[in-house]
């Protein structure tokens, strides 16, 4: 029982470290075991790093090289990849064929997006999503009489149940003679629905995309005109969705 009462932590005393005497109050603080601590922990990791650098500059190639080591300098002690210097100077003729490549490429590639275009109407035939007409379908009568009593379906020779749909309307003499169950099953209609509203997003997307190559077209023929011209004067600012448009001095050919 006795060593378990020296053993006991309200029996101890508190370990107290010295403080600095009054003698010594102009040296600072007086260094505690966790100060050195530190600066000790401070002082290896730095020995540390200095040995892995020295032994990484030991094991290294002499004869090792990379682009970096001719293309980087130091600025505030930090690399920082040096500016690449065009040795190589372009005439204006040179700039303007070059405009001209650019021009044709851009060309080709628009003239073959109008084309895609095109055969997506034509597939299409400009029908609306949704199955709604957008034209108006007018039919004419002699009389007020035949207005009032006017009947669609047996003007178009189809179901009544089929005359709201402006396409894939078939008449009552297809709707005897052929077997068309599937295509009015409700499932096959929507799927249908679904692939051609996905065909219209493809057809507007690629008419945006037409529009932009156009745009870039106009944009790389005004910088081209711009080499040939000395007096101009800026008539509206080039945007996004159109180009710069210039008025030059009027020159007489010989």
């Amino acid at each position: 029982m006795s060593s378990f009462r020296k053993a006991l932590k309200s029996k101890q005393k508190n370990h107290q470290e010295r403080s600095q005497p009054a003698f010594r109050k102009n040296l600072g603080l007086l260094e505690k075991k966790k100060d050195y601590k530190l600066r000790a922990d401070d002082y290896h990791k730095k020995q540390n790093t200095l040995s892995a650098l020295r032994k990484k500059a030991l094991d290294k190639n002499p004869d090792e090289f990379y682009f970096k080591m001719i293309n980087s300098q130091l600025q505030d002690s930090v690399h920082v990849a040096k500016k690449a210097k065009e040795d190589v100077e372009m005439t204006d003729e040179q700039k303007k064929v070059m405009r001209t490549q650019d021009i044709k490429y851009v060309e080709m590639k628009r003239v073959a997006e109008a084309k895609k275009i095109e055969r997506l109407k034509a597939e299409l035939h400009l029908l609306d999503a949704d199955g709604k007409q957008k034209n108006k379908h007018t039919f004419f009568v002699d009389s007020k009489k035949e207005v009032q009593s006017f009947d669609l379906a047996k003007q178009l020779n189809t179901a009544p149940e089929l005359v709201h749909r402006v396409y894939n309307r078939p008449t009552l003499q297809t709707l005897e003679t052929k077997s068309i169950r599937g295509a009015v099953q409700q499932s096959n209609i929507k799927k249908m629905a679904k692939q051609r509203k996905h065909q219209y997003k493809i057809l507007s997307q690629r008419i945006d995309r037409e529009k932009k190559m156009f745009v870039i077209s106009q944009k790389i023929q005004t910088r081209k005109d711009l080499q040939d011209k000395s007096k101009k004067v800026k008539v509206h600012k080039e945007t996004t969705s159109t180009a710069a448009i210039y008025k030059f001095e009027g020159k007489r050919k010989r």
